[in-house]
């Protein structure tokens, strides 16, 4: 049976379908001496090289592997960086084969829980905008801000690119000047809630992630830590990417 090349590359854990397909227009994949175009599909019997190097290329016959890790403020989500920054991939467990990949992304000063999987297909349909998967986070505000604007940033706020709001806003305590609040969004947007509460004209003080899908930050896990989920939460979190309730 054959399948598109990208959907096999990220099976087999080189990174997301997106990304995948980026790598074939940019002539950087072949298959069995060809150069690969999207919509280019292969069998577990052809040969496939990325950037010339040969993937053995195995059928998963297993679950996916999916890890928690707490992110640091001062820590980014990429593998490398020109300024030389610390990247979350230096504190993750080795991995046979393929390789680790971020689902979705927390900016230099946001911390809370990243979820990091082998599995492509699995990573590319959670952060697929379709998937509607619910992000929650811890954000502290300075200042006060009044009943008007938070009923605004539940209604909608005009951003440079569209419209954006909170499915959900919370108050969740705090004192002096500083205030807790707890917030949801369902889209991947970059920075999408710092840009919110800017548009308002709130300084975010502190944010942290907290919950993505149906899993939350475990409240055994340190800063820097990481933990693997349990074949369960594996299973509920494949059902969230299929727009399934758990």
């Amino acid at each position: 049976m054959s399948e598109k090349i990208q959907k096999v590359l990220a099976n087999a854990g080189l990174g997301s379908r997106r990304q995948l397909e980026t790598w074939i227009e940019a002539g950087r994949v072949t298959v069995n001496g060809r150069m690969a175009k999207l919509g280019d599909r292969m069998t577990a019997h052809d040969r496939i090289r990325v950037d010339g190097r040969e993937v053995l290329v195995e059928a998963r016959t297993t679950q996916p592997r999916v890890i928690a890790y707490y992110k640091p403020e001062g820590e980014i989500c990429t593998r490398s960086d020109p300024e030389q920054r610390p990247t979350v991939f230096d504190h993750l467990p080795r991995i046979r084969l393929g390789r680790w990949i971020s689902i979705g992304r927390l900016d230099f000063n946001t911390s809370g829980l990243l979820l990091l999987t082998n599995d492509g297909e699995l990573a590319n349909k959670l952060m697929h905008p379709s998937s509607q998967i619910e992000r929650e986070y811890a954000v502290r505000i300075r200042g006060e801000v009044s009943d008007a604007m938070l009923k605004r940033l539940q209604t909608g706020i005009r951003l440079e690119d569209g419209m954006a709001r909170f499915n959900t806003l919370v108050a969740a305590g705090g004192t002096g000047s500083n205030h807790w609040y707890h917030v949801t969004v369902t889209e991947g947007r970059n920075r999408l809630v710092r840009r919110l509460w800017e548009a308002a004209n709130c300084t975010v003080s502190r944010l942290m992630r907290v919950r993505f899908g149906p899993i939350q930050l475990p409240a055994t896990l340190h800063r820097g830590q990481c933990v693997e989920l349990s074949s369960e939460d594996v299973t509920v979190l494949s059902r969230a990417s299929e727009g399934s309730k758990p």
